[in-house]
Parts: structure tokens; C-alpha cells; sequence
């Protein structure tokens, strides 16, 4: 299929780069690097090679959610998400731009959200995880109430919000000692993600902001196996819900998240993710550069989907989404 559009799909900065070493074998880092700092050149024949027609690019991670001091952290967002619009300018026919936040932060976080919106023209944004605030054990979950303005920012300004994973912070990961091959996205990410996601939706904060757009990538961090046990776990006891959110949880997640199938290439998963959230609400992407472009594209262009549902997930769900059409 030409003309998919993925929109998980990784840059770097200078400052960043090192944020991605230890994921592969250190044999691998000299081309990972070349992979993350290259916008223009490899990045683009990969595209023409596998029919992408576009990228919406975002901050590799952790970036900007592992520093603890917010201004400093505003001052690394500001930085990447220019010089990513630097990039943009030059081809915004083949790329696009999520925006960092400094989430430490939530009058900051609104601040850039705006500016990035409004003046420089990105799509949304893409955080990646939690906030570590103030120090570095001081972890920060989105569903706090002092975020409630910044999700009320992202409603007003109609920017979706693609909640990418992170690593938890070591003295939270006891249950990893000794397996770390679990972490990452073996087996890390995605839990971490899908606990991150599901704090959301218990919260309220879809109650209070309908119009919220959540993403998540990997075909949704295992969450769409799990959505009727979510809701429906001993369900002979008449038990009072203990959580603030006025609806089921697979409510919010058919009406308030999209999935995309970045790193995540297997038919099963893909349908079962149709089946639990529907065909309008998945999004064709890759994992670039931690995936490979042609791994993506050869499988999800003949994977047993009909083929008004591969024109979808492939291209025109995210130009809805992001209103690509209008450029």
C-alpha cells in the first residue's frame, strides 16, 4: 500500500541521543545513532522504498520526562520541538511534528502545548511516560489533579496526546532484578504504559474532557486482551466502584484512545485490537528507528485485514486525526 502515514516515529537531538543507548546491543549503537539524528536522508528513502508518504516525528525518550528540574526541562523541549520544526519547514510534504512537554511542569506543559499548536503548527504531542519532578524519585502520574488545566489545554486545543513508554525508575523495579531483558519493550514498556493509561481512565479526567485524545502505541501496550477482564473481574459480587470515573473503562477506551501498530507487527494482535476498539480507531506506524521501516510496511500491507480497513489504519485514519487533509 503507498501513502501510510506512522506517527511513532523517533528523533533525536544531540542532548537526547544518549537517552537510547542500552536498548540494543552496543554493536547496533553506531547505527541506531546514525538512525536517530538523520531526518532527511536514509529516514526518507526508507519511506519511498516501503510507500510512506509521511512522518509525524517526536523526541526520543525519556528526554525531557527524566529531568527533574522543569526549567531546565521546558528549556530541552523548547530546543528539540525548534529544531524539529526546523526539519518540518524543509519537507512538510513527508514530515510532521508531536511536540516535547516539560509535564513536570503543568503551566509550562500548556504554554509549549500552545505554542507548538498554534505558531508552530505540530499535531499533537508525544510524552514519554511519567515526570520525575524536583528529584529523581519523585515520579509524577498524569492523572494528579494539578494536571487537570493541562488536559483541559489539550480539549481546547484539540491535540491529540500519544503516551509513549518509559522504563519505571530502578528503585521501583525490583520485580525486573535479575531478568533485565524484561525491560524495555520486551515486556517493561508496555506494562508500565497500560498501568499509566488505565490511572487515566480511572480518574475522571475523560468525564471532565470528553473530547481527550489519548494514543498508544504496540497495538496498545496489551491492553485490548484485557479490557473485559478490567471490567468485568468477579462480577457476582455486588461490590461499589472504588474508583472516581462515572463509566466502565472499556467505555473510555472505545471513545477516548486510538492505537497504532508501532513495533507490534502480528495479525492476532491487529485484530483483536479491530475487534475491542474498531478499525476507525488504529493507526499504521512503525517504532523508526528501534523498528525497521520495511518490517512494518511488508507485513501490515498483506496481513488478512479487508482492504477498506488497510486504507484506514494505513493513511486515512491519521488524516482525519490530524487533520492532514486541510495542509
Amino acid at each position: 500500500m503507498n501513502g501510510k502515514i506512522g506517527l511513532e516515529e523517533h528523533f533525536a537531538i544531540r542532548e537526547t541521543l544518549q537517552d537510547s543507548a542500552g536498548y540494543l546491543p552496543n554493536d547496533c549503537w553506531s547505527e541506531l545513532s546514525n538512525r536517530l539524528l538523520d531526518i532527511q536522508d536514509d529516514r526518507l528513502r526508507q519511506m519511498d522504498k516501503n510507500g510512506m508518504e509521511m512522518m509525524i516525528l517526536s523526541l526520543n525518550a525519556p528526554a525531557v520526562q527524566a529531568i527533574p528540574d522543569p526549567r531546565k526541562a521546558r528549556e530541552l523541549a523548547i530546543r528539540a520541538n525548534d529544531e524539529l520544526a526546523e526539519q518540518v519547514a524543509k519537507r512538510p510534504d513527508r514530515f510532521q511534528a508531536f511536540a516535547a512537554l516539560p509535564m513536570q511542569d503543568p503551566e509550562m506543559a500548556i504554554e509549549e502545548l500552545e505554542r507548538c499548536m498554534t505558531r508552530l503548527e505540530f499535531k499533537g504531542a508525544l510524552v514519554n511516560g511519567f515526570s520525575q519532578v524536583g528529584t529523581p524519585e519523585n515520579v509524577v502520574y498524569y492523572d494528579a489533579p494539578q494536571y487537570d488545566p493541562f488536559w483541559a489545554a489539550a480539549e481546547r486545543l484539540d491535540a491529540p496526546f500519544y503516551l509513549h513508554p518509559r522504563n519505571p525508575i530502578s528503585s521501583w523495579a525490583q520485580i525486573y532484578d535479575g531478568h533485565p531483558w524484561l525491560l524495555g519493550p520486551t515486556w517493561a514498556f508496555g506494562q508500565e504504559t497500560a498501568v499509566h493509561a488505565l490511572r487515566l481512565m480511572a480518574s475522571g479526567v475523560f468525564d471532565r474532557y470528553p473530547g481527550l485524545k489519548i494514543i498508544l502505541g504496540h497495538m496498545g501496550e496489551g491492553l485490548p486482551y484485557s479490557m473485559w477482564r478490567i471490567d468485568n473481574r468477579n462480577a457476582w459480587v455486588d461490590a461499589p466502584k472504588n474508583y472516581p470515573a462515572k463509566r466502565k473503562f472499556c467505555e473510555y477506551f472505545q471513545n477516548n484512545f486510538y492505537l497504532t501498530t508501532s513495533g507490534n507487527f502480528r495479525t492476532q494482535s491487529l485484530i483483536d485490537a479491530i475487534l475491542e476498539i474498531g478499525s476507525d480507531r488504529i493507526l499504521f506506524s512503525t517504532d523508526w528507528p528501534f523498528e525497521n521501516v520495511d518490517h512494518a510496511a511488508n507485513w501490515f500491507d498483506a496481513t488478512s485485514i479487508s482492504e477498506a480497513d488497510r486504507l484506514k489504519i494505513g493513511r486515512t485514519n491519521a488524516a482525519k486525526l490530524f487533520k492532514l487533509d486541510r495542509r
